[in-house]
């Protein structure tokens, strides 16, 4: 399935399935403590996926849920949503493979299939990394550009910001799914 039906089905659908979600920053005694890693900018609107690390009271990724992605409704008043399902499934979503021994996460998102993001301690903050143009970079976000609507949406290009891991200098690269 192409990005053209997964953005589909997160339009339609996606309402629909949104459930409330507790605010990323607020603890409840239970909840992990988390840091910003990157987020998804689309054309559509303001609203963004943001993605963050979670880990432990000791610093180490958490064993169960190493990454969260939620919505962040800045074209509304800033409220934090959970994904849908069909969201999660089709455009947003992502597989993570923890190492507890290296205290790394590799993160395979349904966006970008085919490269991999590695989560890591780097200076005190957790990282999220990748290549961008062959260059080893940390990610800031990523944008997605479709038009259309319902049956004719179609992704036109997606764009990956950050920079290198080795002079912070600026990286891009845009790529068609």
């Amino acid at each position: 399935m192409g990005l053209n039906f997964l953005h589909l089905l997160s339009a339609i659908l996606g309402l629909a399935l949104l459930s409330p979600a507790t605010s990323a920053g607020q603890d409840s005694g239970n909840t992990p403590n988390r840091g910003a890693l990157f987020h998804i900018e689309r054309n559509k609107n303001a609203n963004i996926v943001q993605y963050d690390a979670q880990f432990q009271q000791n610093g180490t990724l958490h064993s169960e849920q190493p990454v969260v992605a939620y919505w962040v409704r800045l074209a509304e008043q800033g409220q934090i949503r959970e994904l849908s399902w069909v969201q999660k499934k089709f455009a947003y979503g992502f597989s993570v493979k923890l190492n507890k021994v290296e205290n790394t996460a590799k993160l395979e998102m349904v966006a970008i299939p085919g490269r991999t993001i590695m989560i890591r301690l780097d200076n005190g903050d957790y990282r999220a990394i990748t290549d961008i143009n062959g260059v080893k970079c940390y990610v800031e976000k990523l944008f997605i550009h479709a038009d259309g609507e319902g049956l004719s949406t179609s992704v036109n290009y997606i764009e990956l910001f950050g920079n290198s891991v080795s002079n912070d200098a600026d990286q891009y690269e845009r790529f068609q799914p």
